[in-house]
């Protein structure tokens, strides 16, 4: 079956946007596998509005539904379901980007959920703060103030992770 246009033009976003979504949504959550579900469900409902984005911000509409959908995340109680399975580890990683990872997670669970998101959305995806604030749904204040407050958390929690031999980076 062929793909029509939009459906090319679209497996061609995700298949670009789809590493930095899946990135962002782990620097928020520190769980890959909700990072992963995040992403696909932000890849979903930008899909559902490809004709209405494409042409647009299409990657703007992909990240401001990721952060939407992590924050009324963090609004519900969290359910966890036990299993006997054990989850599926990831191999490859060198011992200095372990390090790097869980010294950044264990800096970023420093900050509250909001913290984090305006974090991420300001410093990784490099956003003005009147975007942050339009797509948080946020004055411009409490934007400035948040941030403020979050890089001093991460200025005091923080330090410099080590590597593998003990030296700083």
């Amino acid at each position: 079956m062929a793909m029509a246009r939009g459906d090319t033009e679209f497996a061609e976003f995700a298949r670009v946007a789809s590493g930095r979504l899946v990135h962002a949504a782990f620097l928020m959550t520190g769980d890959h596998h909700q990072a992963e579900d995040a992403a696909q469900t932000a890849l979903v409902r930008t899909y559902a509005a490809w004709s209405r984005v494409r042409d647009d911000d299409a990657y703007g509409y992909a990240r401001t539904v990721l952060v939407n959908h992590l924050v009324d995340g963090w609004r519900r109680p969290i359910r966890e379901y036990p299993s006997d399975d054990i989850p599926e580890q990831r191999r490859g990683d060198v011992a200095d980007e372990v390090t790097t990872r869980r010294w950044l997670l264990g800096v970023l669970g420093a900050l509250s959920p909001r913290e984090r998101a305006i974090v991420v959305l300001r410093y990784y995806f490099d956003l003005p703060e009147a975007q942050v604030a339009r797509e948080l749904d946020v004055s411009l204040g409490t934007v400035k103030s948040t941030s403020s407050r979050a890089l001093e958390k991460l200025r005091t929690a923080g330090g410099q992770p080590q590597t593998v031999e003990g030296r700083r980076r």
